[in-house]
């Protein structure tokens, strides 16, 4: 196994998949925990969908490089979700599904249309599934991608103290002086650049199992809004790294491949849990 390893490891696009993965899972473990305190644990869910539309209309322009229209609309549309969510006319839940459903639907539409791929199917299903998306990056790809999660990473550390006193009781750290709107907006920013960031790893439909997983899983362990970050992180870099190996080894699909590692580690954290407390 370990000459096997040798041999892949030797080609630049394994290589890539497993920097460009490591640094996914880390920048996607932080907000989790901040997402499922909040009740907006499906969020991630809704904007991969809305990047799958995105992605599609770039497609129709021939874009070379789509991240430029891909990450501005998953913001702005992360931004109005957040906002959505208090008003009372439209639930959080309803609008994530409102959007979510909207944007598939016309990705998909749009790219039957305007296709010019001979294999639409095999196009549908590394966006939807992450199938090989994570192997085929550029040298100029994992360079934007180690950009955007370096960047995250500094953001949350530097707005830690804000996301943690917005996370658990907005009206208090708003009534003490906080700015909750424009830390929630800086919240939206990075849950945007993590989804858009994540669909080259596991798919647009399955980036909420990469976002959510490690924090429930931390969450069985520890108590501590810090504890269950770093725990997550831990989690989540593992579960990347074990997924990636199995899948480079046994040829299964990347993305269900580290999901199901996320699954078997909530398994385990849940047991141990139970024998912990």
């Amino acid at each position: 196994m370990i000459n096997t390893l040798t041999q892949y490891f030797s080609f630049s696009f394994v290589r890539y998949a497993f920097i460009v993965g490591i640094l996914i899972s880390l920048c996607s473990s932080l907000l989790g925990v901040t997402l499922v305190l909040k009740r907006f644990s499906f969020i991630g869910d809704g904007l991969s969908h809305v990047a799958f539309g995105a992605i599609s209309i770039a497609a129709v322009l021939n874009l070379t490089n789509n991240m430029f229209l891909v990450l501005p609309v998953t913001i702005i549309c992360a931004i109005l979700l957040l906002r959505t969510g208090k008003n009372t006319k439209i639930q959080g839940d309803a609008a994530i599904a409102m959007i979510s459903v909207a944007s598939l639907a016309i990705g998909y539409l749009l790219m039957n249309l305007f296709s010019t791929s001979s294999n639409l199917t095999g196009d549908v299903c590394s966006t939807l599934f992450g199938s090989t998306s994570i192997l085929t990056l550029k040298k100029s790809e994992v360079w934007l991608c180690a950009v955007l999660s370096v960047s995250v990473i500094i953001a949350f550390i530097i707005f830690y103290n804000k996301i943690f006193a917005v996370t658990f009781d907005e009206n208090f750290a708003q009534a003490i002086g906080t700015h909750a709107s424009i830390y929630n907006l800086v919240i939206a920013i990075i849950i945007a650049v993590i989804i858009v960031l994540a669909m080259n790893l596991v798919g647009s439909l399955l980036i909420s199992a990469l976002v959510i997983f490690p924090a429930l899983s931390s969450m069985r362990l520890f108590k501590s809004f810090k504890s269950v970050t770093i725990s997550s992180a831990a989690i989540s870099v593992l579960c990347s790294t074990s997924g990636l190996l199995i899948a480079v080894l046994a040829g299964t699909p990347v993305g269900s491949t580290i999901v199901a590692a996320d699954l078997f580690a909530f398994l385990v954290c849940t047991i141990a849990g139970k024998f912990i407390r």
